[in-house]
C-alpha cells in the first residue's frame, strides 16, 4: 500500500506536489476530519429519522422547551430565526461578496457566493428527498414551508456565518477567538431559535449542522486551493554583479 501510494504521489504533476499535497496534508487536515465527521453524523441522524427512530426523544425535547415559554425569550428566539433566514444570509453574502470583491478579493468573494448559493440549494434538496413533516405539538407564531428535515436556518447559518467568521479570522487573527465565539453563538441561537419556535424536530437540527458543516469544510478547502493556485510568485531579489560590488565597497 504504501509503495502504491508513492508511485501515485509521483505521478502527480510538480505543482501539486510542491503546493497542493502539504496544502492538504497541514492546514486544511483538522478540516477534512470535521468534514468527514459532519458527514457520519449525518448519515446516521437521516437513518434513524427514515425509521421513525427518533420520534419519541425529539417530541420530550420540544415539549421541555415548550416549558421554558416567556415573554422576553419569545422575542430573543424570534430576532435570532430572523438573522438565520435563508433570504437574509443571501443579502448578506451578496453584501460581504460585493465589498470583498470591490476589494480586490475575488477568490473570497467567489466561494462566499457558492457557498451561501450551494448551501440554499442543497438544503432545498435534502427536504424534497426526505420529506418529513413539521412539529404540530403546539400553534405556530411565525409561518413555515411544509419539510422539515435538515433544518435550512441551521444548516444555512453554519455555512454562511462560519464562512464569514473564517475570512474575518484571516484578516484579524489577534481576535479569532472572539470572532469564533460570537461565530457560533450566533449558529447556536439560530438552531435553538427553531426549536422554541416548535417550526423543527431537534435531529432537524443536528442535522443541518453536520450538513452545514460538510458544504463549509468543502467551500473552505477549496478557496485554500484557490488561493495557493493563485498565489503570486516571490520576487527574487537580483544579485549584484562584480563591478557594482566594487563600487559599493569604494563608497
Amino acid at each position: 500500500m504504501r509503495e502504491i501510494a508513492k508511485r501515485v504521489i509521483s505521478a502527480l504533476p510538480q505543482w501539486w506536489r510542491s503546493h497542493i499535497l502539504p496544502l492538504l496534508f497541514t492546514i486544511p487536515a483538522a478540516g477534512l476530519f470535521v468534514a468527514a465527521l459532519g458527514l457520519w453524523g449525518f448519515a446516521q441522524i437521516a437513518d434513524e429519522v427514515l425509521d421513525k427512530e427518533t420520534q419519541a426523544i425529539d417530541t420530550a425535547i420540544l415539549v421541555f422547551i415548550r416549558s421554558l415559554h416567556a415573554p422576553l425569550l419569545d422575542r430573543l428566539m424570534l430576532g435570532f430565526t430572523f438573522v438565520g433566514e435563508p433570504t437574509v444570509l443571501l443579502v448578506i453574502c451578496l453584501g460581504f461578496g460585493i465589498w470583498l470583491y470591490r476589494d480586490g478579493r475575488r477568490g473570497q468573494a467567489i466561494t462566499l457566493a457558492i457557498a451561501g448559493v450551494g448551501a440554499v440549494g442543497l438544503n432545498y434538496l435534502l427536504k424534497v428527498v426526505f420529506g418529513r413533516a413539521r412539529p404540530a405539538l403546539w400553534d405556530r407564531v411565525i409561518d413555515v414551508g411544509q419539510y422539515s428535515f435538515p433544518s435550512g436556518h441551521a444548516m444555512i447559518s453554519m455555512v454562511v456565518y462560519g464562512a464569514l467568521g473564517y475570512l474575518l479570522v484571516k484578516q484579524l487573527s489577534k481576535w479569532h477567538i472572539a470572532i469564533a465565539s460570537g461565530t457560533l453563538l450566533l449558529v447556536t441561537g439560530i438552531g435553538l431559535s427553531r426549536l422554541y419556535l416548535g417550526v423543527h424536530w431537534p435531529t432537524d437540527v443536528v442535522a443541518g449542522y453536520a450538513a452545514g458543516i460538510v458544504w463549509l469544510m468543502t467551500c473552505i478547502l477549496s478557496l485554500e486551493i484557490w488561493q495557493e493556485y493563485y498565489k503570486p510568485a516571490p520576487q527574487k531579489t537580483p544579485i549584484p554583479n562584480e563591478e557594482e560590488s566594487n563600487i559599493a565597497n569604494r563608497r
